[in-house]
């Protein structure tokens, strides 16, 4: 399935920009509500991204983002380290700081991270490590046993990125951390399987452990071609229905990666929740509720 990635290149490109007109959206946010994943990208004369990425950005940068929580009625965003900067967190550092009231943090861990650090991390209100597939790019860190054992200390969750129909093969080794389990973009299932496909069966199975959590986040990574991404809306019912509790939603703003589809406007986006979450008291857990219970709330709050 295409979802609009360049084929694999040795030099980087430029990922599209976002829609920064923010439509006014008809759904009202319940108070204290959260975008459990966006990334940020500062100017890279300042903050230079990672060489071996197969994308770079513009800049999207946190005052951005707070225009875009301010029109949708947003209290925070949850920063994910872009993959576009590997490793290197620093610029979720800077803004961490500059801005502790709106932002919580998820990084990128290295290979090996000293407790220390995570400490130091979690005081500037970093609450996750993140692992990714090995579907994705080779600059992004796998399932860290270590690290997540390390991060369990300081209560955080490990964030997990699959890649298509492989959540399958992570299943067993996801279980084995003792962390709470944060499933990205819909555990990236084809959305165009349906509900009877191995890797929703398997994520179902996973929801009823009690530690997982899914993201209903980036809908575009779960289908080819452009808004509404109506495929996407019997799965997202599916999810809400079986674990309400522990659903997150998400924008994915910038929507890094779009090559050749349309960008969406994040007002419509947030709108898709209407339809798939149309009770009043599930918008509130999904966008209020839930991300509190998950990660608390975040320093200067």
């Amino acid at each position: 399935m295409s979802i609009g990635l360049p084929k694999e290149s040795h030099m980087p490109y430029l990922t599209p920009p976002p829609d920064l007109t923010f439509n006014k959206p008809k759904l009202t946010a319940p108070p204290g509500s959260w975008d459990c994943q966006i990334h940020l990208f500062g100017p890279q004369d300042e903050y230079a991204q990672d060489p071996t990425s197969p994308y770079v950005s513009g800049p999207a940068t946190p005052e951005m983002n707070i225009a875009m929580q301010d029109a949708l009625g947003l209290a925070r965003s949850i920063i994910v380290s872009g993959g576009g900067y590997g490793r290197d967190y620093s610029y979720m550092e800077v803004t961490l700081k500059k801005y502790p009231s709106r932002f919580i943090g998820v990084i990128l861990p290295p290979e090996t991270i000293a407790d220390a650090e995570l400490k130091r991390l979690h005081a500037l209100g970093v609450r996750g490590v993140r692992f990714v597939s090995d579907g994705h790019a080779k600059n992004l860190p796998r399932i860290l046993p270590g690290v997540a054992k390390q991060a369990m200390a300081l209560n955080w969750p490990v964030h997990f990125y699959p890649k298509g129909e492989d959540l399958v093969d992570y299943e067993k080794d996801l279980l084995a951390l003792p962390n709470q389990i944060v499933l990205n973009h819909f555990a990236a299932i084809p959305a165009a399987k349906g509900l009877n496909q191995p890797a929703f069966q398997t994520l179902l199975r996973m929801l009823d452990t009690g530690r997982v959590w899914v993201k209903l986040s980036g809908p575009m990574r779960c289908v080819p071609g452009d808004m509404p991404y109506a495929e996407v809306t019997p799965m997202a019912q599916a999810l809400i229905k079986h674990a309400p509790e522990r659903m997150l939603w998400g924008s994915d703003w910038p929507h890094v990666n779009m090559v050749g589809r349309q960008m969406p406007n994040d007002g419509d986006l947030f709108d898709l929740l209407l339809e798939w979450a149309p009770d009043a008291a599930d918008q509130k857990r999904i966008l209020a509720d839930n991300p509190v219970a998950l990660y608390g709330v975040p320093p200067g709050a």
